[in-house]
C-alpha cells in the first residue's frame, strides 16, 4: 500500500468570529482558503472565558454540514427547526444546513478545566445544496473507542477503524473523522481511500507522519501541537510517536465543483448566494 506523505504543514491564524470569539483556524485562510470538500476547521479553547463567552448568536447557514466536537466544556445550542440543548464534552453536534437553518452557539463558563473543541465545515454537492436541514446530537457516550493493546486509544466519531464503525452516519460527503492517541513508541496505521482529501490536526505533543522508516525514522514529517498538515494521494496513514500525540484525521472525497462562498452560505454560483441573501432579507430563508 502507498503510504501517504505529509505535502504541507500549517500553522493556524488567530481570529475572532461571532459576536466575539477568539479561534485558531487551519482552513478559510489567506494561506488555505479551502481544502475540497472540506471549507473551514477552527479550533477553539481558552482557560480565558472573555475569549469565548460572547459566542454566536443566532446566524444562518446553506449549502454546508458542520461538525462540532467537544472536548471539554459546555455549549448550548437551539436552531429554527427546534432543537435545542447542550454539547459537552466528547459530545458530536453534525447538522446539515441544506437549503437554509438559523442557529445559535453559545458558550458556558465550565466549573473545572477550559472550554475547548473543533469545528468543520463540510461542502455539500450541487445536487444537495438545497435538501432539508438535518440535526444530529451525539454524547460522548455514544462514540465508539478503539482502546488496544499496545495504549493507542481511536475515538471513531464517522467513518471506521480496524472494523469498528463511527457514531455519526449518512453523511453525504462519506467522511473519515477520528480522534487518535498515540503513546511514546506507539505507531498508527490506518487505511484511507485513495483519491480522498485527507488532513490532520496534531492538538497535543508531537508525532512523525508520513512514509517513514522505523529504523532511522527517514521520510517521514515530524509535527507537533498545533499544527495542521496536508497529505498527499495514496492508500494508508502513518504515524509514529517519539513521545505522546493525539491529533484529528479527516478524510473525504473531494467534489470537484466551483464554489461560491460569503460568510456562512457555500453555493456553486454568485446567483445563489445572491438569492440566499434575498431570501434572509424577506424572510423566507429557512424553508
Amino acid at each position: 500500500m502507498a503510504v501517504r506523505s505529509v505535502i504541507d504543514v500549517i500553522e493556524p491564524i488567530y481570529v475572532m468570529e461571532g459576536a466575539g470569539v477568539l479561534l485558531r483556524r487551519s482552513i478559510a485562510t489567506r494561506t488555505l482558503d479551502y481544502l475540497d470538500p472540506f471549507l473551514l476547521f477552527d479550533h477553539f479553547g481558552s482557560g480565558n472565558p472573555e475569549d469565548y463567552l460572547a459566542g454566536f448568536p443566532m446566524h444562518p447557514h446553506r449549502g454546508i454540514e458542520t461538525v462540532t466536537y467537544m472536548l471539554d466544556g459546555r455549549v448550548d445550542h437551539k436552531d429554527s427547526m427546534g432543537n435545542s440543548g447542550s454539547i459537552k464534552k466528547g459530545d458530536i453536534q453534525w447538522m446539515t444546513a441544506g437549503s437554509g437553518i438559523l442557529h445559535e452557539e453559545m458558550p458556558k463558563e465550565p466549573e473545572e478545566g477550559i472550554m475547548e473543541g473543533f469545528q468543520l465545515w463540510v461542502n455539500l454537492p450541487a445536487n444537495l445544496k438545497m435538501t432539508e436541514p438535518r440535526y444530529r446530537g451525539l454524547k460522548s457516550s455514544q462514540i465508539p473507542e478503539v482502546k488496544r493493546d499496545d495504549g493507542i486509544t481511536v475515538k471513531v466519531i464517522a467513518g471506521e477503524f480496524e472494523g469498528v464503525k463511527g457514531a455519526v452516519k449518512e453523511i453525504f460527503a462519506d467522511p473519515e473523522y477520528l480522534d487518535v492517541s498515540i503513546p511514546a513508541g506507539g505507531l498508527f496505521e490506518q487505511p484511507v481511500k485513495k483519491g480522498n482529501t485527507t488532513f490532520a490536526y496534531v492538538f497535543e505533543g508531537e508525532g512523525i507522519f508520513g512514509d517513514l522508516n522505523l529504523n532511522s525514522l527517514n521520510n517521514g514529517k515530524s509535527v507537533s501541537a498545533t499544527r495542521f498538515l496536508i497529505f498527499d494521494d495514496g492508500d494508508l496513514v502513518r504515524v509514529y510517536a517519539r513521545d505522546h500525540v493525539r491529533f484529528i484525521l479527516v478524510s473525504g472525497k473531494p467534489l470537484n465543483e466551483p464554489i461560491a462562498r460569503y460568510g456562512p452560505f457555500v453555493m456553486n454560483t454568485s446567483e445563489e448566494i445572491e438569492q440566499a441573501l434575498k431570501d434572509l432579507r424577506d424572510g423566507t430563508f429557512v424553508k
